[in-house]
C-alpha cells in the first residue's frame, strides 16, 4: 500500500531524503511512512501537514488503483 503522501511529495519534486531531513528522521523511517508500514506520531503528521499544506487525513489515504506512482 502506498499513501497519497508519496504522490504529493513527488508532485512537489522533493526527494524522500529531503522530506526526512525536514522531519528530523532517517530516510528508511520516512519510506515506511509513505508505504504505510509505520504509523508515525501525531507531531510527525502535524509537520507533514504543515509542510505540504494538505490535511493529514488526505496524506494518509492510500493511493487508488487508478493512480500511478
Amino acid at each position: 500500500m502506498v499513501l497519497r503522501l508519496h504522490k504529493y511529495r513527488t508532485e512537489r519534486g522533493q526527494t524522500q531524503k529531503e522530506v526526512a531531513s525536514v522531519l528530523g528522521i532517517n530516510v528508511n523511517s520516512y519510506q515506511r511512512l509513505e508505504y504505510g508500514t509505520r504509523a508515525g506520531s501525531i507531531p510527525l503528521w502535524d509537520k507533514l501537514e504543515d509542510l505540504f499544506q494538505i490535511p493529514q487525513r488526505e496524506l494518509r489515504r492510500p493511493l487508488d488503483d487508478s493512480e500511478t506512482l
